[in-house]
């Protein structure tokens, strides 16, 4: 009989990978039921909501095709998956973004109320943009999130954010304050510190004379921010410093200004830095701030918003911080009170969107209580599954470092406003109740007038500020399960909470959320946390385009396909650890590919039996042995990992499946010589069926077109809407079988070893030996025969005169007659 494949394309074609996202699309893949009557157990992925200030690099896109893997995975095993995909579409980033790109000064365009509308619709419309390229990518990736148009700057959110804060504020955790904050003066708001980042870069150790006031002697003090000697306060040593014992409490005089300071002991002070004498000024750092209020000293503002240097200053007022500092120091080396400077390489901290230099500035905000819940923050983290463990630490590290309560307001504008006004007759604050979008900075208040004092509704003013993005974006998690719209879908749905996220991030997204629905439920936020490390690109850099590294995912895509790209997603690390860009892996997955589609197009030749035959040996081997992937597998993807599940599958299709089974059948499958009987083809043909698709149903999370395709053209339907394949045998049949297996694929290596060492090509014949392999494999020696041309006998003990070529395979001349 001719066998004719019903698979008549002989090569994969990327393009059929557009056509089966339109047919997913179509078809509803991925669509998640949010009744809470749906029977089935809810596991909420609260996918990242991307900043859309431009496309993504290969690092990011390898990102969410990890978390659409998951997804895919959990709806294999029959989870209502609610995995949505929207936009983080507040705060900085897009204000810097559009700034930057069309030239123009927020603050300066706001000052009007038609003005501040503008820059929010230019704000918008370049969102708009750059979601579209986003979205583009993972669509083209086969991502299959549910795509939710509400971003984080919808009406629907910036409703439940505004009803959180309202929430908390009637609980008192939320507060007015003026105190010393992190300052960009680019950006001209208020940083919390999770949002303060560090650069190297070179600067000066400057050592000044100050004058001790009981005898004029000289105390030399080493600082990196001589222009703050106005603000001085004090001078501090470590208490075990014998250098300086017996002048605390004595007062110096600063250099230039002439005030007096007093001098203490701190153990904070670090012996070893300078001359072990500090200068605690207002404000250098977080720790003259601390020491400012522990010390109780006054403190004296001398940066004002702009980065300039204010009157207090005296001599370098007027100036910027960095040249002021360049003038203090001339200043100081004129009138000789600088004993000398040197370089050094120092971290300064910048603003996180647009690295500027940080100031400490004394600002009035709008606080939310989060020192006095560190201690429970970390009670419960430590009820929360991290994948992996090792990421753990970041949080608590993270934890350990917080000093001041959050200061969520912002002096930006594309952001969920504050929802309060002011009485300016009776200086009340006034919060409304919660249920709608409030705009206190356009609209009218919705009170007719003051409830505290009756002044008329002229005298209500609008708050003009906005919130820290992180105060969106840290109820994420709330706004996916339905907090507050759907009371009993939340309640399932909270249960099996997963963040997955990058390192990155630990410190605002994970903390923050933590944090925020800890206050507003009183639980953990997640079940899982996976952390995932950073996308680098091939030398191993972070993809910058400062550094014109930064590697498109699409013409990847478009070349090697989106199965290949997903492949290397998968393998690139282990999981937690950074992975770079490897062209060599998105070419081995574009050959698995391949492989997979040849596989199913020689399977296509063969009808799939309806009823299991009995099998032979070999068949339940390989069974066996594929039952130990796939639970191997199943638990790794339960583990919420990628990398083990694509190399144990890839592993099986290609080093034992393709390579060892497949040939060892196929003249059974063929049967044109009409060597065996109808149920031992049968049986050929049945398992053939039986490893392809549940190897490719397993795989599906990973590979989702190709395996998809097979599955449409061979067994009806889509792979997507299937089950993990369950086992098949008993732990003790499978343990025994798949040895079986191993031993089959051992054996054959040998025989093609030893064929190579004879000279002869794989494909010919043994002539004149007899090949003999162990006992157990008795029932395999016909396929062997079969696939290496050659006599095949087993043995129980090695025969007296037998050639042993192998571990396991032994030779044995054959005498001529």
């Amino acid at each position: 009989m001719q066998w004719r494949p019903r698979i008549k394309e002989r090569r994969w074609n990327i393009e059929w990978e557009k056509q089966l996202v339109e047919t997913w699309v179509e078809e509803g893949i991925g669509k998640p039921s949010l009744d809470p009557n749906d029977p089935r157990e809810i596991i909420v992925i609260d996918t990242p909501p991307p900043y859309a200030s431009g496309k993504w690099h290969v690092g990011g896109a390898a990102h969410y095709a990890q978390i659409d893997m998951l997804g895919r995975y959990f709806r294999l095993k029959g989870y209502n998956v609610v995995m949505p995909f929207y936009a983080d579409r507040n705060g900085l980033p897009v204000e810097v973004q559009v700034e930057k790109t069309y030239g123009v000064n927020a603050h300066l365009m706001a000052k009007t109320k038609e003005g501040r509308e503008k820059f929010l619709q230019m704000c918008k419309e370049f969102l708009d943009k750059a979601e579209a390229e986003i979205v583009s990518v993972w669509r083209r990736l086969g991502c299959s999130f549910d795509y939710w148009r509400n971003g984080t700057d919808s009406p629907e959110y910036r409703k439940l954010t505004q009803a959180t804060f309202i929430e908390l504020f009637k609980r008192g955790l939320i507060y007015e304050a003026e105190r010393p904050v992190r300052w960009c003066p680019r950006c001209k708001t208020t940083l919390a510190e999770a949002e303060v980042e560090y650069k190297e870069e070179e600067g000066y150790i400057y050592y000044i004379v100050y004058k001790l006031k009981d005898d004029g002697r000289d105390l030399v003090v080493a600082t990196t921010r001589p222009e703050l000697l106005a603000g001085c306060a004090a001078l501090a040593y470590h208490p075990d410093d014998e250098r300086y014992k017996g002048l605390a409490g004595k007062k110096a005089i600063a250099p230039l200004y002439g005030h007096e300071v007093v001098i203490v002991e701190h153990p904070s002070v670090d012996p070893d830095f300078g001359t072990g004498l500090m200068m605690i000024c207002s404000y250098g750092d977080e720790n003259d701030v601390r020491l400012f209020s522990e010390l109780r000293l006054k403190p004296k503002a001398l940066i004002n918003e702009d980065g300039i240097m204010k009157e207090e200053a005296g001599p370098i007022a007027g100036l910027p911080v960095k040249e002021a500092r360049e003038k203090i120091a001339k200043l100081l080396e004129e009138r000789g009170l600088l004993v000398k400077k040197e370089r050094i390489r120092h971290k300064v901290p910048v603003c996180w969107r647009c690295k500027t230099p940080l100031q400490i500035i004394h600002r009035r905000e709008w606080f939310l209580k989060q020192l006095e819940f560190l201690d429970k923050i970390r009670e419960i983290a430590a009820k929360i599954e991290f994948k992996p463990e090792m990421h753990r630490k970041k949080l608590y590290d993270w934890l350990d470092s917080v000093t001041m309560d959050w200061p969520i307001s912002r002096d930006r504008f594309y952001s969920t406003e504050i929802p309060l006004w002011r009485c300016r007759r009776c200086g009340a604050v006034l919060v409304p109740e919660p249920g709608r979008y409030y705009r206190p900075w356009k609209e009218d208040p919705p009170w007719d007038r003051c409830p505290k004092c009756g002044a008329p509704k002229e005298y209500l003013e609008g708050e003009k500020r906005v919130f820290d993005t992180w105060f969106d974006s840290s109820i994420s998690v709330l706004y996916v399960s339905q907090w507050r719209r759907n009371d009993a879908f939340f309640e399932r749905a909270i249960r099996n909470a997963l963040r997955p996220q990058g390192q990155d991030i630990i410190r605002t997204w994970l903390y923050y959320s933590l944090l925020r629905v800890y206050q507003l439920t009183g639980r953990p936020a997640f079940r899982w946390v996976r952390i995932t490390g950073m996308g680098l690109d091939p030398h191993g850099r972070p993809m910058h385009k400062s550094l014109g590294n930064v590697i498109d995912p699409i013409p990847v895509i478009e070349k090697y396909g989106a199965d290949a790209f997903r492949f290397w997603a998968a393998v690139a690390s282990k999981l937690g650890y950074d992975y770079r860009f490897d062209e060599g892996k998105i070419v081995t997955g574009r050959n698995f590919v391949t492989k997979l589609w040849n596989l199913a197009r020689f399977i296509s030749s063969f009808p799939r039996p309806e009823e299991r035959p009995r099998l032979r040996l070999v068949d339940e081997a390989f069974l066996a042995l594929l039952d130990e992937y796939l639970e191997k597998a199943d638990m790794a993807y339960m583990d919420l990992d990628v990398y083990e599940p694509a190399q144990l599958l890839y592993e099986y299709a290609w080093d034992y499946f393709a390579s060892h089974y497949v040939e060892l059948v196929k003249e059974r499958a063929y049967n044109s010589s009409g060597k065996y009987d109808e149920d031992s083809q049968r049986a050929a043909w049945w398992t053939l069926h039986a490893i392809l698709e549940r190897l490719t149903t397993a795989l599906s999370p990973i590979m989702p077109f190709v395996t998809d395709k097979i599955h449409r053209e061979l067994y009806g339907g889509s792979v997507h809407v299937k089950r993990y394949p369950e086992p098949i045998y008993s732990r003790e049949e499978r343990e025994r079988l798949a040895g079986i297996a191993r031993a089959v694929a051992k054996v054959d290596s040998e025989i093609w070893n030893y064929k190579r060492a004879s000279g002869l090509k794989l494909s010919q014949p043994l002539e004149g030996v007899t090949v003999l392999v162990p006992g157990d494999l008795a029932g395999v020696v016909e396929e062997l025969a079969d696939l290496h041309k050659c006599t095949v006998k087993p043995y129980t003990e090695p025969p007296a005169g037998a050639e042993r070529v192998g571990e396991l395979v032994y030779v044995a001349r054959e005498r001529a007659p």
